[in-house]
């Protein structure tokens, strides 16, 4: 436990939990991060509107299905908002703190910078968690609904003719491969399905055919099944069912994914990364690529940290007008510096699968670095 000395008392500092100072600095920087959270978004509607346009005029796309993609689509860009909405609250916080003279009423009392801005870290910490938890499991289910939208009503896609097929590990080392005819993507139904797993020796177990397998999240229903187990010694065990549940492992749009090759992995998921790495489908370069991007997709939340960071010591520079313009502007270019360098490190963590991991944190650590730097510096004044 630290101490603090106030008009010549100790009084007792404390990280959990919360005293009053916490809260305050927390209740100062929600306000500019709802600020920026909306500004930024508003940035990205615009451009989204501009595309709802083109939709409905070119592709004569019914309005509503239009506004519906778009909503769907929307928190793929709330993942870039975040860090930025962080930056900028920070920012804007710390420079109505400072102006104000209360950063050097609280100095005066005793208490470090660092332990000033300990509560703002750490909602940059919790902040990034949040944003990797979105990417990871609600990102997907939304590019999943906006996929379906826009091959159902804006499309006006029938069920696919082409083979479909989704390669699944399972676990101990066997592996699953689902074949089907098409995918129905009004009704979310795989049709001509056909099920083969392997064990770990490569050795078929089970052959499952059905006419067709409905999705209805999180459980496949195959209807009009045969399964054929094959048996240790050889023997064959056939069994007959009108509906039956079988794990595919896969999302419908999972398996259409998968099956028309998608060479760009930023529009899939950590997990279906890793899938696709696992599959062994990927070319030499493919795998580089993939690697490099499952990486970087666990590395880009934490940007709300970084930016929490850095955004302190400039909020701390004395301002002598333009107060919430210039903190925009000043997010805008520290914003667009970090992506330029993240860009190019994940160019580079492309190049060899060893320097993937490195390279996709290289941004965050170089720019950790000069947050805590500057922010020590500040401290000495």
């Amino acid at each position: 436990m630290t101490e603090a000395r106030t008009l010549g008392r100790t009084a007792p500092t404390r990280a959990w939990p919360p005293t009053i100072l916490d809260r305050y600095l927390v209740s100062e920087l929600g306000g500019p991060f709802l600020f920026g959270l909306s500004a930024f978004t508003l940035i990205f509607v615009a451009t989204q509107i501009l595309a709802i346009g083109r939709l409905v005029s070119e592709e004569h796309a019914p309005l509503w299905a239009a506004v519906e993609y778009f909503l769907w689509d929307m928190p793929y860009y709330l993942l870039l908002v975040i860090p930025m909405a962080m930056l900028l609250g920070t920012l804007l916080a710390m420079q109505r703190l400072s102006s104000e003279s209360e950063i050097t009423a609280m100095k005066a009392g005793g208490i470090s910078l660092s332990r000033i801005v300990a509560p703002l870290l750490i909602v940059g910490i919790v902040v990034s968690v949040v944003s990797l938890a979105i990417q990871e499991l609600f990102v997907p289910f939304a590019n999943d609904k906006a996929a379906y939208v826009r091959q159902q009503a804006i499309e006006h896609v029938s069920p696919a003719s082409s083979n479909l097929q989704a390669v699944t590990p399972l676990p101990g080392g066997g592996k699953q491969i689902t074949i089907a005819g098409g995918l129905d993507v009004a009704t979310q139904t795989l049709l001509g399905v056909t099920v083969i797993r392997y064990d770990a020796a490569q050795k078929p177990v089970d052959f499952v055919v059905a006419d067709r397998a409905r999705y209805v999240a999180p459980t496949w229903t195959f209807e009009n099944s045969t399964t054929y187990h094959f048996n240790p010694d050889g023997s064959t065990v056939t069994q007959t069912a009108p509906t039956l549940v079988v794990d595919i492992g896969e999302r419908p749009n999972q398996i259409a994914k998968q099956s028309i090759n998608i060479t760009n992995p930023e529009d899939l998921s950590r997990a279906e990364i890793r899938e696709r790495l696992q599959s062994g489908q990927l070319s030499p370069q493919q795998q580089l690529t993939f690697t490099a991007t499952y990486a970087s997709k666990l590395a880009r939340p934490f940007a709300a940290f970084v930016f929490t960071l850095i955004a302190v010591p400039f909020g701390l520079r004395p301002v002598r007008g333009g107060g919430t313009g210039l903190g925009f502007g000043l997010a805008v270019a520290i914003v667009f510096v970090y992506y330029v360098i993240s860009t190019i490190f994940l160019t580079v963590g492309s190049m060899a699968a060893g320097l993937a991991g490195p390279a996709a944190w290289a941004p965050n650590v170089i720019f950790t670095v000069i947050g805590a730097w500057l922010l020590r510096r500040a401290s000495r004044v």
